[in-house]
């Protein structure tokens, strides 16, 4: 998962905020050598030159390259942006008017660099729970066992000829699959007028789930069908579409165009939790955490596995 990239006014802001924190050499190296993890780029720069100058090369060489230095220049902000004492300053003549300079640039540079540091926080902790779940699947033999179960069913389902027995078998064995990983599923059941093949409980959110299998795409007019379902609900409702065989381009650019409200999953999705390559609920969290951040609802197995 590719970290979010220091915009270019973040650089300019954690430059005029290295240049105003320390007013000299000596502390501003002491700073810079205890934040950045790469001493030898400390060392190798040129000291004898004016501070802005050396700031500039400090940071022009970090972003410069950003796949490289990312973590020194995600720590670099984060130190800066916990300055909050600048008495080093005030006993500097004109001190007052140093402490209140340096103290406006490091709010600048909060402010820009925060939302980014949440995300990143963010997405550590989304990738520490993804491999716990990963290593919780390898040890535990029952749930491999039973995914080895599911997954034959599954391809008894498929060598069917009934379609209508096999759209009922469908819905059990998923049900089978919320069951194995504890999101207290719910079985079909109708409300007045409409009905739902089943849902499920994760992570405070409440999901209502249909699956098809057609031959042909899924279109507009079933997406429509289950996004009402799914917006008659609670608030903290979302839906899950399973197709086997896809959607539509035209279905899903409609459902991506506004606050997603469904999250679509395909033959392949399945096959990929079924055959021990993603665990579902890691599977569910990246399709919905994708749709959060893009709008769009039909992220591909693929592109998370590869």
């Amino acid at each position: 998962m590719a970290a979010k990239r220091l915009s270019p006014a973040a650089i300019v802001a954690l430059k005029e905020s290295l240049c105003s924190v320390y007013w000299y050499k000596a502390d501003l190296r002491s700073f810079l050598s205890n934040s950045v993890s790469n001493k030898a780029l400390v060392g190798s720069l040129n000291w004898g030159n004016y501070k802005r100058q050396i700031v500039a090369d400090l940071v022009d060489t970090l972003t410069g390259n950003q796949d490289r230095y990312l973590g020194d220049l995600t720590k670099l902000c984060y130190e800066v942006t916990s300055i909050s004492n600048f008495s080093h300053l005030e006993q500097l003549d004109g001190g007052h008017q140093k402490a209140r300079r340096a103290k406006e640039a490091v709010e600048q540079l909060r402010q820009l660099v925060e939302p980014h540091q949440d995300k990143r926080k963010d997405e550590e902790e989304f990738e520490r729970r993804r491999k716990e779940r990963e290593e919780k699947l390898r040890s535990n033999r029952a749930v491999r066992e039973k995914l080895a179960e599911l997954n034959s069913r599954f391809m008894a389902i498929a060598a069917g000829t009934n379609p209508q027995n096999r759209g009922f078998d469908l819905e059990r064995l998923m049900y089978d699959v919320f069951e194995l990983f504890d999101l207290d599923p719910k079985a079909s059941f109708r409300n007045v007028g409409e009905q739902i093949d089943g849902g499920f409980f994760l992570e405070g959110t409440d999901y209502l789930f249909e699956a098809k299998w057609q031959q042909g795409l899924i279109g507009v007019e079933d997406l429509d069908a289950f996004s009402r379902k799914v917006e008659r609900k609670l608030e903290n409702t979302l839906g899950v579409f399973l197709s086997m065989n896809g959607f539509s381009p035209d279905g899903v650019a409609a459902h991506s165009s506004a606050r997603p409200s469904i999250i679509l999953m395909d033959g392949a999705d399945l096959m990929a939790v079924l055959e021990e390559r993603i665990d579902f609920v890691t599977l569910l969290l990246r399709k919905k955490r994708h749709a959060a951040h893009t709008g769009n609802i039909y992220l591909k197995v693929h592109e998370i596995t590869r």
